[in-house]
């Protein structure tokens, strides 16, 4: 199901991402691809319906640094960033990100 998944690399997808947010809740995945505990929360990102944003660290690492400098929430990987109207809602990392959670919290902020 990998298909759900949407890279982004660049500022400007961001920004994309961001004003989607004021129409819909948006998830943002900052995934490490050498990390198991990443493994492990791809796996269970893998289980959510519709486009989760994926942002690989090693790829994307000022990217990475722009998303916690915009939402205020300090970097970490394995890790799930909810946006709603233009903010972050909710977050998790490490072995928090499992699909129940992130479901539940894209609902929530529906």
């Amino acid at each position: 199901m990998e298909n759900h998944f949407k890279r982004i690399t660049s500022k400007e997808a961001l920004d994309e991402l961001i004003a989607r947010s004021n129409k819909e809740p948006v998830a943002l995945f900052k995934h490490s691809t050498t990390c198991p505990i990443s493994a492990s929360a791809y796996r269970e990102m893998e289980d959510i319906p519709g486009e989760i944003a994926l942002i690989e660290v090693q790829r994307a690492r000022s990217l990475s640094i722009e998303i916690g400098e915009q939402t205020g929430i300090a970097h970490e990987s394995p890790q799930v960033i909810i946006l709603r109207n233009g903010k972050a809602v909710w977050h998790a990392s490490h072995w928090k990100v499992t699909a129940q959670a992130v479901e539940q919290a894209m609902s929530e902020n529906a």
